[in-house]
């Protein structure tokens, strides 16, 4: 592993960089992005950050945010992965990535991350803007405020508000840091948690009316068709943050969201608040994250999916 000092030093040496984020993108992602890309800009570099998939317009709040591409730069001297566990997850830019004959960073706080590329750094954080967080003291004094605002996005998204197991103190200290950098955590607060579409209001009402308990309640399962996202006029990034609402039922344990993303084909988001390990789970279906959170893809019809994850997560719930 390359330390995050030798990493910063390398970074300020370039004088260009395209900076990927993983598909279907979150705030910890885009937040590290955007943030190391205004950085990387004030050491004097040409920065472009790149996602297969469309940015969701919750996001636009933030500058910069809506003018992410799906197209990397070839001529740039570096490419560098945030937040990203295996390459696969950066899905059409996969390709792109691994082949590039030039310098590959890899920046994560997956425990399953793949210690791919020339220069890596992986550590089991609250979120990879944490990790950010600490890069920047090594490339400046002081961070700008879009920088900051961008970091504690992260922060905020990737610990349900800094309400997840996985806040320490060291979560507290990047958070304060960025927050004395100028960060508006009222903003990222209510972009994130406060303001929904009436769209997304109508679709996790239908949704957790229909929730599935298993194993005498300590199994949860929801279920987001492609029909019930047409039937809502939503959109399948209306649904993150769903998964918490059957975590927090007393009694469960493990709560499970499937996301059809295509004809039989499921995007899953395992959480566990109990000593159930998640990453085992998805790890089965080629997936991984972290013990607490953890997610994978699923092909097959939806009872044959569920029936499925409810075998694997029982084998893996404690007595």
């Amino acid at each position: 592993m390359t330390s995050l000092k030798e990493i910063a030093d390398l970074l300020k040496e370039l004088k260009s960089a395209t900076i990927f984020c993983h598909m279907r993108p979150d705030g910890d992602t885009l937040g590290a992005a955007m943030g190391l890309k205004y950085l990387l800009e004030g050491c004097g570099a040409r920065c472009k950050v790149v996602c297969e998939s469309p940015v969701p317009s919750k996001f636009f709040f933030l500058e910069g945010m809506d003018k992410i591409d799906d197209k990397p730069d070839k001529d740039s001297q570096a490419y560098i992965c945030v937040d990203c566990s295996e390459t696969h997850r950066l899905g059409t830019l996969c390709e792109a990535f691994e082949r590039a004959d030039k310098p590959k960073f890899n920046i994560d706080h997956h425990i399953s991350n793949t210690r791919f590329g020339d220069y890596w750094f992986v550590e089991d954080r609250a979120a990879t803007c944490e990790i950010m967080t600490e890069l920047s003291a090594f490339i400046t004094d002081k961070p700008d405020k879009r920088t900051a605002d961008c970091f504690l996005l992260g922060l905020s998204t990737d610990t349900g508000n800094f309400a997840h197991k996985n806040v320490v103190e060291s979560t507290f200290l990047a958070a304060a840091k960025l927050v004395s950098c100028g960060a508006d955590l009222n903003a990222i607060e209510y972009n994130m948690y406060k303001k929904q579409p009436p769209e997304r209001a109508l679709l996790f009402g239908r949704t957790m009316s229909s929730i599935r308990y298993y194993e005498e309640g300590r199994i949860a399962f929801i279920y987001v068709t492609r029909e019930q996202l047409r039937a809502a006029n939503a959109t399948p990034d209306m649904t993150e943050g769903f998964i918490d609402f059957p975590l927090s039922v007393d009694g469960v344990e493990v709560a499970i969201c499937l996301l059809e993303t295509a004809d039989e084909r499921f995007k899953i988001s395992l959480r566990s608040k109990g000593d159930t390990d998640v990453n085992a789970v998805a790890r089965v279906y080629g997936g991984g994250g972290h013990i607490q959170a953890s997610g994978c893809m699923i092909s097959g019809c939806l009872e044959e999916v569920i029936d499925k994850l409810r075998y694997t997560v029982k084998q893996h719930l404690k007595d």
